[in-house]
């Protein structure tokens, strides 16, 4: 049964918009999200953009509670590329940036592998809303891509979506950090069902840090249940 509009109970205007463009990802050739150039989602060119030989530490603010690193400033190309992944249903852009996080995890400091040599990456999440709207979380996406780009580089790697945001967090965009971290009080969960063996060290990740906040909640949350996250990696700071 079709609901206000002829859209199907629990389909939104954005998720629509969202499979229109996958469709047509599938049936007409892409364009590079950053520069427009034919041939692929994204061209070596723009791609580089997040190959510095050794992603920028972030400080301050947008850095609580451990060590957290970017790729590159949320500007120029590098903003573009996140914004047409995140906002606009790139879904091709998943493998390459998602193999850009994976290059980068072994040159930080302070990231490691489980006694068994095995990489395990826990991405941020997303409100299941926006998750909806976009066919699913990009960010778990992202992991899911670093992991295999991990893996076929001989690094064994594993994804532990461990964490779920509850009903009634706002969009943060516009946020302050105080305003940011008051929309993720107490509602960051751990799920056991896609959490990492205990004691194992973990890698943070997201596709772009800000304030801070939401890495800093996702961390606390993950200590509060005996998991250490040693480092959080984004492709872009802002």
């Amino acid at each position: 049964m079709s609901g206000p509009g002829g859209m199907l109970p629990g389909v939104t205007k954005q998720g629509m918009a969202a499979g229109a463009a996958a469709l047509l990802d599938l049936v007409l050739p892409e364009n590079c999200a950053g520069c427009d150039a034919p041939g692929g989602a994204c061209c070596p060119s723009c791609l580089s953009a997040f190959g510095a030989a050794r992603p920028a530490a972030v400080h301050g603010a947008g850095a609580p509670g451990g060590p957290t690193y970017a790729l590159a400033r949320h500007a120029d190309v590098a903003r573009a590329l996140v914004v047409a992944h995140k906002e606009r249903g790139r879904r091709g852009l998943t493998r390459p940036l998602g193999r850009a996080l994976a290059a980068a995890l072994p040159r930080l400091p302070e990231a490691r592998p489980d006694a068994a040599g095995s990489w395990w990456l826990v991405p941020v999440p997303s409100r299941r809303s926006a998750a909806r709207a976009r066919g699913g979380s990009h960010v778990l996406a992202l992991a899911r891509a670093g992991a295999a780009a991990l893996s076929e580089a001989g690094l064994p790697a594993a994804v532990a979506p461990a964490l779920r945001l509850a009903a009634g967090a706002r969009d943060a965009v516009g946020l302050d950090r105080s305003e940011r971290t008051a929309n993720l009080a107490g509602r960051l969960r751990v799920a056991a069902a896609g959490a990492p063996p205990p004691g194992v060290p973990v890698v943070l990740l997201d596709d772009v840090v800000t304030t801070g906040a939401t890495l800093g909640a996702c961390r606390a949350a993950l200590r509060r249940s005996g998991i250490e996250p040693c480092v959080a990696l984004t492709l872009t700071a802002a």
